[in-house]
């Protein structure tokens, strides 16, 4: 009697055991479905606040590699004297301090767009000291044309870096 009296209760308890179980689970899934939805809304916040930064960021970088091609750079910054080491100091100076000016950008732009940014940097700097090492190089002015000349025939690394920025901020779109 006693076991009838258990299972009795058993059956009576069932139903609820059920609709509680079945209640735990739905709670739980929309508890999960309110925090993936809220975790949305703040990440959707966060890129529509985040993308005129990141647009920035790439404006800069495009200002960076303009400043820094060599025929800007050379209409830019003049010899102070015919000494080609001097000039070629204050070239590559100049594209120093461009790139610390807008070195905290980085932050804002892709791994790969860092490194093709640093590429070009780094590219336009080797052809400065490549045309100094030139025997026929002698002054500063005629550094100047031997830089000039060397990239008539081939592509600036600027240029190069600038169009893989504009192919990247195509992409954001």
């Amino acid at each position: 009697m006693n076991i009838d009296k258990i299972t009795e209760l058993l059956f009576s308890l069932l139903p609820a055991i059920i609709v509680g179980a079945l209640a735990f689970y739905f709670f739980k899934q929309h508890i999960e479905n309110e925090a993936g939805r809220r975790r949305y809304l703040l990440q959707r916040d966060m890129k529509k606040d985040a993308l005129p930064i990141r647009l920035q960021a790439y404006e800069r970088m495009a200002l960076f590699l303009e400043r820094i091609t060599p025929t800007k750079l050379l209409t830019r910054v003049q010899p102070t004297s015919s000494n080609k080491e001097d000039y070629e100091s204050l070239l590559i100076a100049s594209i120093q301090q461009e790139f610390e000016h807008n070195l905290s950008q980085q932050i804002y732009v892709s791994d790969a767009c860092w490194d093709i940014i640093i590429a070009a940097k780094n590219t336009t700097i080797q052809h400065i000291r490549k045309a100094n090492m030139l025997e026929t190089t002698d002054t500063a002015n005629k550094l100047r044309e031997v830089i000039l000349t060397d990239l008539m025939d081939t592509q600036s690394p600027s240029s190069t870096a600038l169009s893989f920025i504009k192919q990247e901020v195509s992409e954001m779109w």
